[in-house]
């Protein structure tokens, strides 16, 4: 036997993670620019302390107050309101991804999504061992409804995996195609995952607005993107409290930690300080998909906090030139296509100027 005895289908593989280089302009992970203020960062270090006092003790297993909080937060997006018992949390969205197949899918079980999609929706599935199945989107990156209700009744799946907006390509699902795909999947999960949810434009509803009507239905967020919280790691979800309940027979125990719970509940304290850039942000990406387009790119609508923007011959030529001149992007998504995150006016006029300058040294 090969040493170590890793599992035959993970011989090879390179563990998942967009690059680290320290570079001064990094627009490639779709972080929020800004950081919390002193006056959110100093509750955060006051209830970090606070849960220092009793990290003899395991913390609240079922992080009573933190659901509490989180559907607060989300009943503003719908007017039914979010109650507690419909939230889930865990370390970051991956975890719910993962605690979701986990209790949903696994052997015999098939899990769909529609290509190009967020490219850890397959390893969730590997890891799981769950068939994955992979549609395709339409050309404009929008979701061929007629074919993906053909998918669906073909292959039966357990869960259906729809990122909106969807990364890399920034695309939102209207709530019609939500609905039908909650119909066509029967018994199955219907999973909306909405990391990027609160950069959505203005009249483009949240998929938490049809969670009365379909009992089959999740949505998932996170705290990395609006909330300024990547290295805070917590995502969670919406859904039916019986969906809730059966994620809890997966999970592992104490899986949330007592400074997790504190420092999240500080940031929930302060989301209008903290949502206050989205707005900027907004603007700063529509500015952005204008330039791009005058500039004579193909670049995806987006309801995201990133631009997909192509299509180049060399796209590694492209994303290389851009490093050379300080300027981090990620290379993913269909051939020929390149991802930027949107930044701050500054990093922004850095973007541009270096694309013009690559654009003009390959002219």
């Amino acid at each position: 036997m090969t040493w170590p005895p890793l599992r035959e289908e993970l011989r090879g593989i390179e563990p998942y993670g967009a690059p680290q280089l320290d570079v001064p302009v990094q627009l490639n992970v779709n972080e929020n620019p800004y950081g919390p203020s002193p006056a959110c960062i100093a509750d955060i270090a006051t209830s970090a302390a606070e849960a220092a006092v009793t990290l003899n003790r395991y913390p609240d297993r079922e992080f009573v107050a933190l659901r509490a909080a989180l559907a607060d937060y989300l009943s503003r997006d719908t007017p039914a309101g979010i109650v507690p018992e419909q939230v889930w949390a865990a370390n970051g969205s991956n975890e719910v991804m993962l605690q979701l197949l986990q209790a949903f899918g696994g052997p015999g079980r098939t899990a769909v999504s529609f290509a190009p999609t967020y490219s850890m929706y397959p390893e969730y599935a590997r890891d799981t061992n769950t068939r994955w199945v992979a549609g395709r989107r339409a050309d404009d990156f929008s979701l061929d409804l007629d074919a993906a209700r053909d998918l669906v009744k073909t292959e039966l799946p357990s869960v259906i995996l729809l990122p909106s907006p969807n990364n890399p390509t920034g695309t939102a699902l209207p709530p019609e195609a939500v609905g039908e795909l909650c119909e066509a999947a029967g018994d199955g999960l219907v999973v909306v995952d909405e990391a990027y949810g609160e950069f959505r434009r203005e009249g483009v509803p949240s998929a938490l607005e049809l969670l009365p009507s379909y009992r089959n239905l999740v949505v998932t967020r996170t705290m990395s993107k609006a909330f300024a919280g990547a290295g805070l790691r917590l995502g969670y979800l919406a859904a039916a409290p019986e969906i809730c309940d059966a994620i809890r027979v997966v999970r592992l125990p104490y899986h949330l930690s007592a400074v997790t719970q504190a420092v999240a509940l500080a940031a929930l304290r302060h989301a209008p300080e903290l949502l206050g850039k989205v707005d900027e942000l907004r603007v700063e990406r529509d500015a952005l998909v204008i330039w791009l387009r005058d500039e004579g790119c193909d670049v995806a609508d987006s309801d995201a906090n990133f631009v997909l923007f192509g299509r180049f011959a060399d796209r590694h030529a492209v994303w290389q030139g851009l490093l050379d001149r300080g300027v981090l992007i990620r290379e993913t998504g269909p051939d020929g296509w390149l991802r930027v995150s949107v930044g701050t006016p500054d990093e922004m006029a850095a973007f541009r100027a270096a694309l013009t300058d690559v654009d003009g040294e390959r002219a």
